[in-house]
Parts: C-alpha cells; sequence; structure tokens
C-alpha cells in the first residue's frame, strides 16, 4: 500500500493506525495478509496485517468510516491496518 507523505510521517513518528484517505494499493492481497506500507518515493515504512482484502480496498479508499457497511455491507475494523498489526521498517 502507498500512503501520502502526511501519512508516512504519522506512521514513522508515532506508528499511528493506516486508515482509508488518500492512499493507494498495488498487488493483489486477502484479508490477514502482511502488506508493505510505501512511501511516495516507493521506500517501504512499515508492514502490517490488513483487515480487508484488495478488493475491498479498492472499494472504501477515500471513503469514511461510516460509509465502510453501507459500501461492502459490513464493516471489519475502521482501519486497513490497525497500529497494534503494525511494525515500523
Amino acid at each position: 500500500m502507498v500512503v501520502d507523505a502526511g501519512a508516512a510521517r504519522a506512521l514513522a513518528s508515532g506508528g499511528k493506525s493506516c486508515c482509508r484517505s488518500r492512499r493507494r494499493r498495488r498487488g493483489e492481497f486477502q484479508r490477514g495478509d502482511v502488506v508493505a506500507c510505501l512511501d511516495p518515493t516507493g521506500r517501504e515504512i512499515a508492514r502490517g496485517l490488513v483487515n480487508y482484502s484488495s478488493v475491498q480496498t479498492r472499494q472504501i479508499l477515500r471513503k469514511p468510516t461510516t460509509e465502510i457497511e453501507a459500501v461492502l455491507g459490513f464493516i471489519e475494523e475502521p482501519e486497513l491496518i490497525h497500529r497494534d498489526n503494525l511494525v515500523l521498517t
């Protein structure tokens, strides 16, 4: 997953959870897979267990948490990667 510069700084400074706004995904993955989080230059900054598949992620990118259930028909977690399942690299 590629995060914007602001999200990269937030992850690097405090290990914040990875949410859905201003992000894009590359490749295919399933819920529970370990994915790399890349900054805008392509440098890996973290890895974590993802809460949604790549297909579901595509559907909820840039949508507020309040819309996840309406879009997917369910909500697993409000974050793509929760900070408890995130390791900075």
